[in-house]
């Protein structure tokens, strides 16, 4: 397997985002969604299917629907100093060669991201 700089490691993600009250809003960690979308632009390259489903793709991690109201919670974060300052630290990284570890390939993780965000857009509306 060939190493790839910024590497999809979902686990992580897992505190980043939380669900609070019923009607779904959210808290997005803007580091973490700046990591995810530069990760996810070598998803999009191997997977063509996930271009431009970005959004779906990091709110099925946490079985969540993308509606105008969480797109705009996203939008929100990624215009935000902490997006653009970690956004600034990944690519820096990745020109220096520098790769975090991962538990996983990371064609695995995106196919598996892929088959999550597909089971979200499957499951029936409440």
């Amino acid at each position: 397997m060939h190493p790839i700089p910024c590497r999809l490691r979902l686990a992580a993600f897992a505190v980043s985002l939380l669900a609070c009250g019923s009607a779904g809003a959210i808290t997005v960690d803007a580091k973490a969604l700046a990591r995810f979308d530069h990760s996810y632009g070598h998803c999009e390259q191997q997977i063509p299917a996930m271009r431009g489903r970005r959004d779906e793709a990091w709110l099925s991690l946490w079985r969540t629907r993308a509606d105008d109201t969480h797109r705009a919670e996203l939008a929100k974060a990624r215009q935000s100093a902490a997006y653009a300052t970690e956004r600034k630290r990944v690519q820096k990284a990745q020109a220096a060669g520098a790769a975090p570890a991962s538990s996983s390939p990371i064609d695995q993780q995106c196919e598996a991201l892929w088959a999550q965000t597909q089971r979200m857009a499957a499951k029936p509306r409440p």
